[in-house]
């Protein structure tokens, strides 16, 4: 019979044997999250021998990982700026990138906390969600053209207990929202060409939704959109923020500039890339 640290060791070389990145980190999580057992508690059960039904819990999970599945699809969860979130293939899963635009925002208002903020292509609600929590007295509208992703993104919000905190609504970026200023207008669009949409790991093109990954003209038409359409949407001192791709900032600020905005700052990830853009009315 086959023990806990056991059948870690046998998912470990499994999945590294099909190219899974940290297979163990990997195998712990899909077993942990098969045993109801937070990692911490699976080392404490090590020597424990494993019932034949925990197995037929364990194996479809793993096999699912084996295909290159992403870990958080098959979890059905994940962390989000202090929120823990469901996730499935309705929108893309929430990234450290994402987060980072979030922690940018929430400094520039640090003093000032916005009134109002709109979210645009809000996936799985993180960045709305996100927002309201962290300024409760703001109004948040979220939006998507996607009816599934924003049907994900209410039950986050009903699992969140923020529900009464944001407004959904099904638009076409901002081709449906009627006229009113934001302090903040905030979007993770898709801006990846469909050459680099290609090369990304099998977990990526293979699984998320392409639409919210892709834009035409090499990525850019969406974040062009956006910044064109907003200025009439922005309160005077409002900033619209973005995540952008890594070689798109020339480009976006002189459409910025042509917009009206006032001026445009440029942040780096965590890996020092040109990844976010904040335009100022």
């Amino acid at each position: 019979m086959l023990t806990v640290l056991e059948i870690i060791k046998r998912t470990t070389e499994f999945l590294a044997g099909k190219g899974i990145e940290s297979p163990r980190l990997n195998a712990e999580l899909l077993i942990g999250h098969a045993l109801q057992r937070k990692r911490m508690q699976l080392y404490l059960e090590f020597e424990r021998p494993l019932a034949e039904a925990e197995l037929e819990t364990i194996r479809p999970l793993v096999r699912r990982r084996a295909q290159h599945e992403p870990l958080q699809y098959i979890v059905g969860e994940t962390d989000f700026f202090g929120l823990r979130l469901k996730v499935d293939r309705r929108a893309l899963i929430p990234r450290p990138e994402t987060e980072q635009l979030v922690e940018h925002v929430v400094a520039l208002f640090s003093s000032e906390p916005p009134a109002s903020v709109l979210d645009l292509g809000t996936g799985s609600g993180a960045i709305a969600l996100a927002l309201a929590k962290h300024f409760p007295q703001a109004m948040v509208v979220a939006v998507d053209s996607s009816e599934a992703a924003l049907a994900l993104a209410r039950e986050n919000a009903a699992s969140t207990s923020l529900t009464e905190r944001v407004q959904f609504q099904l638009s076409d970026w901002l081709a449906a929202i009627s006229p009113r200023e934001f302090d903040v207008i905030i979007s993770n669009p898709p801006y990846l060409s469909d050459v680099e949409t290609a090369e990304t790991a099998l977990e990526v093109h293979g699984f998320e939704p392409i639409g919210a990954l892709a834009a035409a003209e090499e990525g850019i038409a969406d974040l062009a959109r956006i910044i064109h359409d907003s200025p009439p949407y922005l309160r005077l001192g409002g900033v619209l923020a973005l995540e952008t791709g890594i070689s798109q900032h020339a480009k976006l600020a002189a459409l910025a500039q042509s917009a009206g905005f006032v001026r445009t700052d440029s942040k780096r990830d965590l890996a020092g890339r040109d990844r976010f853009v904040f335009a100022f009315r």
